[in-house]
């Protein structure tokens, strides 16, 4: 059975370390390649916990990493979650050194070439701020037509934010970066809050994880159990219950199977002007207005114990991939 081909975006966080491991231990998606962006950490620190996180998983000298953007299209980066993340952005978790280096290539000049070199193969999957895939765009905007599609975390439709009131964390790091990707005509499916909240990962699941752990992945499957824990007392203080919140790691599963969740057509915008509601993600949502014209599939329904069990056969197993 043919892989599919995915380029994985991150800001390498404690939700992205996870969803690194979930995408590379997955036969059924093949990575061409990981870009790392500012976000829950610096880009320098997220490209060197990516870098990490590969050769953990055994992976890295297959997976090429670029660099990307240091900080928002126009506006000054708010420095790392730490409360979130820890200091490193992994939980304060000590991995060596990684032995590889980046691509010299810039992220968003390797997102051009990969989606020039393979049109219409290509499924970009961006769990972090779009700064990357924003000045792609600008470099290249032909691309929005030469992927198969965009799978983002991000966004809050029917629910809160995470940051303020009505903005996701995301879209909220680079507002402007998320209206030039919405408004450009890729085909985009957003995992946002309305599903990734629901997507739960307890104590009772990293018990199954561990249980079900081939002896060879021992290293990686201690490495999860921190930064999960690390994760729930994280979650715990920001009152989102005693669980960690699989934002990540659920954009990758909706990318594997996009059956694990129901969605709908909506037009959503990207709030940037206003102070108080910059990053909101906005849509029509009354009835009596007829959807004409629609940039998103919003996920709006999780099969979420499918998920978390799909996540934890894929982590647990026995790595059997060949080369590629």
């Amino acid at each position: 059975m043919s892989s599919k081909k995915i380029i994985l975006d991150v800001d390498t966080g404690i939700d992205d370390a996870l969803a690194i491991l979930y995408a590379v231990k997955s036969k059924e998606i093949q990575i061409e390649g990981i870009t790392t962006v500012f976000g829950n950490v610096s880009a320098d620190q997220a490209t060197r916990n990516t870098l990490q996180v590969l050769e953990l998983a055994d992976a890295n000298d297959n997976i090429p990493v670029a660099m990307g953007a240091k900080k928002p299209l126009f506006r000054e980066w708010s420095g790392p979650v730490i409360h979130v993340h820890g200091q490193n952005g992994i939980g304060d978790y000590e991995l060596p050194e990684p032995s590889l280096q980046p691509l010299e290539e810039h992220a968003a000049d390797f997102i051009v070439r990969q989606v020039n070199e393979q049109p219409g193969e290509l499924t970009l999957v961006f769990v972090a701020r779009l700064t990357n895939l924003a000045l792609a765009l600008a470099k290249d905007p032909s691309i929005a037509g030469k992927v198969k599609g965009l799978v983002l975390m991000g966004g809050a439709l029917k629910t809160f934010g995470n940051v303020t009131p009505i903005a996701e964390a995301n879209i909220y790091g680079d507002p402007e970066a998320a209206h030039r990707v919405f408004e450009s005509g890729i085909p985009i499916t957003m995992v946002g809050l309305d599903v990734t909240r629901k997507a739960k990962f307890q104590e009772e699941h990293l018990k199954q994880l561990m249980d079900l752990a081939s002896p060879e992945n021992e290293k990686m499957i201690k490495f999860i159990e921190h930064i999960i824990r690390f994760g729930i007392e994280a979650s715990v203080k920001m009152n989102e219950g005693k669980c960690r919140l699989m934002h990540d790691p659920l954009a990758v599963g909706v990318a594997i199977d996009p059956g694990l969740v129901k969605s709908e057509n909506h037009y959503v915008y990207i709030e940037t002007q206003s102070r108080l509601s910059a990053g909101a993600t906005v849509a029509d949502l009354r009835l009596s207005r007829k959807k004409t014209e629609t940039n998103a599939a919003v996920c709006v329904e999780v099969d979420h114990e499918r998920f978390i069990e799909h996540f934890i056969q894929t982590v647990a197993s026995r790595d059997e991939r060949g080369e590629g």
